[in-house]
């Protein structure tokens, strides 16, 4: 393991309001901090982008921009800003800032970079590939579907996943970055539609396996509907080993926070539950169990970013 200093190296990946909640609560910790963004949604304004302008969706990528960003920054909520009227309804001033910036240098990472110099960013975003990217998936039923929406949208269970086109590049800088990192964290987020699709990249799941330090996984507090009906934590992990290697995850941090009723309640009539914390099963795929309480909730239950950054910064 890398010696560490007072600012470790951390590589986080994933994508969805998880990857964001967790950067915000990480970037107390340490500056150097690297966000790992899936390449693959096609859904709302950043699969209108996609398909009208040909760009790699920016959604994703737009929200680990803000988290990063200064606290109280004008320019982050001028980015989160989504219009409501006209023709430009649905989208947020940061997609469009971000698809203008990619028309103007012609790469969108560079795009990526310069926006998050104008946030003044504590850290480094990544688009996972510079490929155009597509998710296809085999469902639970046996239907095979096509695209990140439609999965999501779908009422059966996720079985796998694959990308098209299946030999897709990484970004040079994310190999980089998983090669000198102090600790690399997988999650939380969508299992099947922004978590594994950035390990499907050609060469991240392996970078990942050889690397020496510790290799974390945030299992999600709750199912979805569409991807993880059913699921324990068990089942998300067995689900990301299979779609990948085994070694690519040595711990798992798995919520022991338990939801109020009402809440409960509400997600049941979603077709989401808690996620069992099922530590025995957990224990036998061979990884070190962390159980915390790294959850809270109000209208929703979700990950709370200064508990969860809290137990990762227990890890290095």
């Amino acid at each position: 393991m890398p010696a560490l200093s007072d600012n470790p190296s951390v590589v986080v990946l994933g994508g969805g309001t998880g990857l964001a909640t967790l950067l915000s609560g990480l970037k107390h910790h340490t500056s150097d901090l690297t966000a790992v963004v899936t390449v693959a949604d096609d859904g709302g304004s950043s699969g209108r982008l996609r398909r009208e302008m040909g760009i790699q969706p920016p959604g994703d990528i737009r929200n680990c921009l803000v988290a990063l960003a200064e606290d109280e920054s004008l320019m982050g909520r001028l980015f989160q800003y989504r219009f409501e009227e006209g023709t430009l309804s649905g989208h947020s001033f940061g997609n469009l800032f971000l698809a203008a910036l990619t028309k103007v240098t012609d790469d969108f990472e560079e795009a990526v970079h310069l926006s998050s110099k104008i946030l003044k960013t504590c850290g480094t975003v990544l688009p996972a590939s510079p490929d155009s990217v597509w998710l296809k998936a085999e469902l639970a039923d046996g239907r095979t579907v096509e695209g990140q929406s439609a999965i999501a949208g779908s009422d059966s269970a996720c079985r796998r996943i694959w990308l098209q086109p299946k030999n897709t590049r990484p970004t040079k800088a994310v190999l980089e970055a998983i090669a000198r990192a102090d600790i690399i964290v997988t999650g939380p987020g969508s299992l099947f539609t922004s978590i594994i699709p950035n390990l499907l990249i050609d060469g991240i799941a392996e970078a990942i396996a050889a690397a020496t330090c510790p290799r974390v996984f945030v299992c999600n507090v709750m199912t979805q509907p569409g991807e993880t009906i059913g699921f324990s934590a068990a089942d998300h992990l067995e689900a990301l080993i299979a779609h990948t290697r085994p070694g690519i995850v040595d711990t798992v941090i798995v919520n022991t926070a338990e939801p109020p009723a009402p809440i409960v309640e509400f997600y049941r009539a979603k077709g989401a539950l808690p996620v069992t914390p099922d530590t025995d099963r957990l224990a036998e795929l061979d990884v070190r169990v962390v159980t915390a309480e790294v959850a809270s909730g109000g209208n929703y239950f979700r990950h709370d970013s200064d508990k969860l950054a809290a137990a990762i910064t227990l890890l290095l």
